[in-house]
């Protein structure tokens, strides 16, 4: 018995998890390995006996579709998602049911016309939606790119006809033919052909497109995706195997923000096998053969195995060697690769799901709802039939004369009451409305048009609209309960500008200004930043190939770096640097000369930066692998620092205090990764005066402030509360510190390096050792604060949705602390917030997130629950319980935590990255208690994770909790995490449309977000869930009368209406308000909406629409019907209201009843409306004035015309008093308890929203916001708890006069900072805002280290160099040469 509920269960869960798009999707299977072949036929395995090669063997197109239907399967598809709505199967049923001739009611044609109308308008909308997802593939499929041709280049490889996105399949498949390479190909005259600038220079062209006439030489040609070399700037569009670069030792620069979200670039080398392809020419030469292996299509972003196999010889391919599909080309000219993976065998594709078919809960509510109606008309059926049956069977044997002829085997008292319960069935039909779909279809619709027409979300930079791409989802915005954003390019502009430092105790806020206004010069002209695509200029040297365009040497001006958006001006600072350039050696100026010198050295020399002469300004760019680190050496150059390049080993600096450009010998680069947390340099500085050795830092607070000598407490503390203030703000801190190294101690420790670098066992452990040895005794310079410019309003945004009860959950591929950084300055992370760090190291994720809620949630039941990892929380293993002691570390001289972190009333944040959600999502149980743990944070935020693991999270917490979800991002990589949640919004930022094209809204700024939920979202829930409740009310009502009627027709299913006003009830009669309320209705003004977020509970709460609220309104039906149906009937029945003294006749009194009825609906509809206006008015009153017109001009319808059954009714209806009389009062009697109940809530029991409406009633003048100051000024600790989020707000942070201290509020609290707790280590500690992004262990440092390596090895036989006398008596504090000629002014270009 068990198995069979079992069985049981199985087939109701599948029947409700049914998914339409699953019987459509094409179930390719896992992907087989491949071998590409370049110029090398393909073997005669590939092939079948009739020469075509097999389907194994033939690879799909570069196409990518998100578009949902083609010709051939749009009918199908949208038939079985219309008809997975009951009442849809309900109403094909009753129309069929009509075709037999014993229930047919009028001609069968026209019953059907209702059921086609629905279905045929409710498929050209979903038909439109598809059509914008066509074209915006359209857009994205046939973007550029550039494909080898030319010079009898033939790809042997076999790829699959494209689809033809809207016409799929009419046209079968045909596999390719074979293609031999020594046959040739036939090339047209094209305009899109690119020749390599080699080859057009020899040909005297000087320019790289060829003429016509020489296309059949090797060349580029500019071809669709859907169809590589890459030049830069542009995405690629398939993952690609490099062969050369433009860079030297075949380096690349990428952008992987779409695939991973990290905004920092990544280098990636080719392929040493083939690494001589440079050129067209080169790639089709008969004499390059060769083949990849690779191993079948996964997606494991970070793991790609391959093998280059050339003449005989093979090499080894990994993801270091592989640019994906997504990644934008940076900082380099241009890549040569071979495609190796297309469309949807691309890694990114792979992580994106089907385009789903969504449908909003309330539509899913419907569906039980609709239910219980069938069920009411079920019960009302069968005693429509039993009680037909039994009367006939009582009264036939009394010969009763109407049932002659009673006991035929067609005609018997069995066979009619079946009969009469199928005709019941099409008699109370109407207690499911058939208008109801299309209904909520229309006005959904229009809501999708009030949101592209709402001028407060259009984005006028842009010249863009917020589109509805799935119109069916606008009352799902209302109900929002959890939020999945994306970081970069959602939250923040990947711009980052240089705000503060600190030097030597002082502290510098720089100039304050309004970004957002244009600064002129004196003569008026705007200086407007120069940007320049054409990055061939990118360079590592000083030189340039070009002599037109001026060496990194000789430039005079320097330009704004890319992701930079401002220079750094201080006019303290500079007075402060005119005075140390002044300075003799032994005035009390000195000590400050000393350390702006060094700090702004440090800055200008400790990175990874390169240098470029933009040809046409002539003007140093700075080339950084991330616009942190590119804004710190923009912020040296802004003060006089400028870093001048790189020659090999030699760095160039000038600086203020010296005439000549300073050299520096580079010894080593003591890296950055996120253990460290710090990144240094040794330099050697080449000046006959001065050779001594400098180790430069850059770093952590923390890292940086334990390495410190003793001493210098003062200063210290002094930077610790400066980093404070920094972090507090939101801004992004580095601590810069140096040390001078003696020549013997540096041999030493690079003999101990260079053995940790070569060691085979633990070789990373080795090197960290000997690099903590170096970076010991440190002499502290100062810190700087940069900010990582957020979207217009992203601050406040996220404050208002929380306060409206949204919670929001980061997801990331960013590292923790850029993380941690962003969710500081989104007001994500309070500065009340303690943080909780789970991360996938060697301590079992398991554990610690049992110990954080052991810690800090001890009362909440989360490990009882269930017997959810009882046993192993109550009995830890002596490993675990001694091996991570929770234990607070002092991050510096002093210890500012205190004794109650963890118990700060900010409440908790939880931080996971992707390696322990790896852990934690692939167990039930550990899944299960990773989701109790969140919801006991306020936040949640997940870092470095990958696409499918945002959506893996994404339906984590829409499957556990049941809720309603909404995820929004901009990238690819977005793409799975918007597809899985209920809402999937995409910002049409610089990614691409990747995001838009699979999501179900776009918008162009996240702040829009904020109007979208709730106004829009709040608006058109409480609208559609209040007409659909008044929809199913005003049929129960007419159902009611109906039902009523039986009593005295004996059970016959008869009509007491005419049945042209049952025909047209839907249709015209009540159709009007119910449409007013869902296009016209307010629970509030906009305004109001968006001053008091806290309203949006009523969404949350899902307060406009529920089964007990369909059940209200049903009752309220009924009880209103009773009035409408015995009150008339007894009135015209006591005493006949003609004159003739006959009876009246059935249509003469229901007459009247359709008219109570009509008006009573209409005015109920309206009493349901908060907001009166004009159409409110008209949608309220035009189906009753329909009704008359109707009426007066139907009963006078001569039977000379058409036969009806009302003929002259008018003469008896009009004249009778008992028409004027009898509905007032019915209609008074049928509103009177919904009148007295909403007069009862207003007067004693107003809610929130009642309130608010009194107030814009009384007083429409008042400025909501101002209230809402007003009240919050009550709460003085609610509104202190949010951070400054404005640049202005900034500025009174950053400002030290007495007259601005007052405003910042965080002074008058506390001023310590809230813990952060790392649950893998146990460590507790304070987070002072530190981030700083670069790539680990990339090609490029990877490169650099070996030459530095190298030049160590050939240079160790070399005798030590020898240190004066005068040299070892010199100063130690920093560099010298205080007391120069002032270099000559250096320009700025914004």
């Amino acid at each position: 018995m068990a198995r069979r509920r079992s069985g049981v269960a199985a087939l109701y869960d599948k029947v409700v998890n049914f998914n339409v798009e699953s019987l459509f999707a094409r179930h390719r299977g896992p992907g087989t390995p491949r071998t590409v072949f370049f110029n090398h036929n393909l073997p005669d395995s590939y092939f079948d006996p009739k020469g075509k090669p097999k389907k194994e063997h033939v690879y799909p197109t570069n196409q990518v579709i998100s578009s949902k239907y083609t010709i051939i399967t749009f009918l199908p598809r949208n038939l079985l998602e219309q008809f997975r709505r009951i009442a849809n199967i309900f109403f094909a049923f009753i129309a069929i049911l009509q075709f037999f001739p014993e229930f047919s009611t009028i001609s069968p044609g026209l019953v059907v016309i209702p059921i086609l109308i629905v279905l045929s308008i409710t498929a050209i909308k979903d038909g439109y939606e598809d059509v914008k997802r066509h074209q915006s593939d359209r857009h994205v499929n046939h973007s550029q790119a550039r494909i080898l041709a030319g010079g009898d280049w033939v790809n042997p490889n076999m790829n699959g006809q494209k689809s033809r996105t809207f016409v799929r399949g009419i046209i079968p498949r045909q596999r390719p033919k074979r293609k031999d390479v020594e046959a040739g190909a036939e090339t047209k005259q094209d305009p899109d052909i690119e020749y390599d600038r080699a080859d057009s220079m020899e040909e005297s062209e000087h320019h790289m497109f060829g003429h016509a006439d020489e296309n059949s030489r090797p060349h580029w040609h500019k071809t669709m995706w859907e169809d590589i070399r890459i030049v830069d700037n542009e995405p690629i569009p398939a993952d690609i195997l490099i062969c050369a670069t433009s860079e030297e030792e075949n380096v690349a620069f990428v952008e992987t923000k779409n695939l991973d979200g990290e905004t920092n670039l990544k280098s990636r080398n080719a392929c040493p096998a083939l690494t001589d392809f440079h050129t067209a020419a080169d790639c089709v030469s008969k004499l390059n053969t060769f083949s990849v292996e690779c191993d079948r299509p996964d997606t494991n972003m970070y793991k790609f195995n391959a093998t280059v196999t050339r003449n005989g010889a093979k090499s080894p391919v990994d993801v270091q060697t592989v640019l994906l599909r997504g990644t934008v080309l940076r900082n380099t000219d241009w890549v040569i690769g071979v495609v190796l993976f297309t469309g949807v065998d691309t890694k990114i594709v792979l992580n994106s799901g089907g385009t789903p078919s969504k449908r909003s809960r309330v539509e899913r509510q419907i569906n039980p709802q609709v239910l219980a109606n069938l069920a009411l008309l079920a019960i009302m059926a069968v005693v429509c039939g039993i009680a037909d049956s039994k009367i006939e069977a009582t009264q036939y044997p009394e010969g009763a004369p109407w049932l002659y002829g009673d006991d035929l085997s067609n005609d018997n008292p069995q066979i009619n009451g079946l009969i009469t319960w199928a005709f019941a069935l099409i008699t109370f039909q109407n207690i499911v409305p058939i208008s109801l779909y299309i209904s909520i279809e229309f006005v959904k619709t229009c809501q999708a048009l009030f949101i592209y027409f709402d001028y407060d979300i259009f984005y006028a930079k842009k010249n863009q609209p917020t589109i509805a791409r799935s119109y069916n989802l606008s009352d799902d915005l209302g109900q929002i309960e959890y939020i999945f954003s994306d970081k970069t390019g959602t939250l923040t502009q990947n711009s980052m500008v240089f705000r503060e430092c600190s030097i030597a105790g002082a502290v510098y806020h720089g100039d304050p200004e309004d970004d957002d206004v244009k600064k002129t010069t004196g003569s008026g002209t705007e200086i407007v930043r120069e940007t320049s695509n054409d990055s061939s200029y990118a360079s590592t040297s000083t030189r340039g190939d070009d002599p037109a365009v001026p060496s990194t040497a000789d430039a005079t001006v320097v330009k704004l770096s890319n992701g930079v958006l401002k220079h750094f001006s201080d006019e303290r600072l500079s007075q402060d640097l005119t005075r140390a350039v002044e300075a003799e050696p032994d005035s009390e100026n000195a000590a400050q000369a000393r350390s702006l010198n060094g700090f702004f050295s440090v800055l200008a020399l400790c990175h990874s930066v390169l240098t470029a002469v933009d040809p046409a300004t002539g003007a140093i760019e700075y080339k950084a692998q991330s616009p942190d680190e590119a804004a710190l050496v923009q912020a040296a150059a802004d003060v006089g620092f400028i870093f001048r390049g790189r020659n090999k080993e030699i760095l160039l600096l000038q600086t203020p205090f010296s005439r000549e450009v300073e050299r520096y010998e580079l010894l080593d680069i003591l890296e950055f990764t996120s253990a460290r947390k710090r990144m240094s340099v040794i330099v050697k500085k080449l000046d006959e005066q001065d050779e001594r050795l400098f180790l430069l830092t850059k770093g952590a607070d923390n890292v940086i402030f334990e390495r410190l000598k003793t001493g210098g407490d003062d200063l210290k503390r002094a930077t610790e509360g400066h980093l404070e203030d920094f972090a507090n703000a939101g801004l992004r801190t580095l601590t810069l510190a140096y040390k001078v190294i003696q020549e013997d101690e540096y041999e030493a420790w690079s003999e101990r390096y260079h053995e940790a670098s070569t060691a085979l066992d633990d070789r990373e452990g080795k090197i960290e050792a000997v690099c903590d040895e170096m970076e010991r005794e440190l002499r502290l310079l100062g810190a700087t604060a940069i900010e990582d410019r957020l979207q217009d309003g992203v601050p406040e945004t996220i404050a208002d949705l929380k306060l409206a009860g949204i919670k929001i959950w980061v997801a990331t591929g960013d590292k923790l602390e850029t993380a941690i950084a962003i969710g500081r300055s989104t007001n994500l992370i309070a500065e009340e917030s303690n943080i909780i760090v789970v991360r996938g190291n060697d301590r079992p994720v398991q554990q610690q997130m049992i110990q954080a809620v052991e810690e800090f949630f001890p009362d909440s039941g989360i490990l009882d629950e269930h017997g959810l990892v009882t046993s192993a929380s109550k009995s830890p293993s002596p490993e675990s319980a001694s091996a991570f002691p929770m234990r607070r570390v002092s991050m510096g001289v002093r210890d500012i935590v205190g004794d109650d972190n963890g118990n700060r009333p900010g409440g908790f944040v939880l931080v996971i990255d992707g390696a322990a959600l790896d852990h934690a999502l692939t167990d039930d149980d550990h899944k299960a208690l990773l989701l109790r743990l969140a919801t006991q944070c306020e936040g949640v935020i997940c870092c470095r994770v990958s696409p499918l693991q945002k959506a893996l999270v994404v339906k984590m917490v829409k499957d556990g909790l049941g809720v309603m979800t909404l995820a929004i991002g901009d990238g690819a990589n977005d793409v799975s995490m918007i597809q899985a949640a209920d809402v999937g919004i995409g910002i049409s930022g610089e990614e691409g449309l990747q995001a838009v094209n699979s999501s179900d809204y776009a918008i162009a700024q996240f702040r829009f977000l904020k109007k979208l939920l709730l106004v829009h979202g709040h608006w058109s829930y409480a609208r559609n869930g209040t007409m659909i409740v008044n929809f199913f009310y005003k049929n129960i009502v007419c159902i009611g009368v109906l039902w009523w009627f039986q009593i005295y027709c004996g059970w016959s299913s008869s009509y007491v209406f005419e049945y042209t006003y049952l025909l047209f009830w839907n249709s015209f009669w009540t159709i009007a308000p119910v449409l007013g309320i869902g296009l016209f209705d307010r629970i509030v003004d906009a305004d109001v909406l968006m001053a008091f977020p806290e309203l949006y509970r009523y969404g949350r709460e899902r307060t406009w629409f529920s089964m007990r609220l369909f059940l209200i309104y049903m009752l309220d039906g009924v009880i209103q019907s009773v009035p409408l149906f015995f009150i008339i009937t007894y009135t015209y029945f006591s005493t006949t209201t003609r004159t003739d003294g006959y009876s009246v006749a059935l249509y003469e009194y229901s007459t009247t009843m359709v008219f109570a009825t009509v008006v009573a609906v209409s005015l109920f509809n309206g009493l349901n409306t908060n907001v009166w206006t004009a159409w409110v008015f008209f949608a309220v009153f035009i189906g009753i004035i329909i009704l008359w017109l109707f009426t007066v001009v139907y009963n006078a319808i001569s039977p000379g015309l058409t036969v009806t059954n009302v003929y002259g009714n008018n003469h008896y209806l009009f004249t009778s008093a008992y028409f004027w009389l009898s509905q007032p009062l019915v209609i008074a009697i049928a509103l009177l308890p919904r009148y007295l109940y909403r007069a009862w809530q207003l007067g004693y029991a107003p809610g929130d929203l009642e309130i608010l409406r009194y107030i814009r009633k009384t007083q429409p003048d008042l400025d909501m916001t101002t209230l809402r100051s007003e009240s919050m000024r009550s709460k003085p600790y609610a509104s202190s708890r949010l951070r400054p989020s404005s640049r202005a707000s900034r500025t009174s942070i950053a400002c030290s006069s007495v007259d601005n201290l007052s405003l910042d509020l965080r002074r008058t609290q506390d001023p310590r900072c809230a813990s952060r707790t790392d649950m893998s280590t146990g460590i507790r500690s304070v987070h002072r805002g530190f981030d700083f992004a670069t790539e680990e262990g990339g090609v490029a440092m990877r490169r650099m280290q070996t030459n530095l390596s190298e030049r160590r090895q050939s240079s160790r036989n070399l005798p030590a160099l020898q240190q004066s006398a005068s040299t070892r008596k010199r100063s130690l504090r920093l560099f010298t040469s205080l007391r120069r000629k002032k270099s000559p002014t250096f320009k700025k270009d914004d």
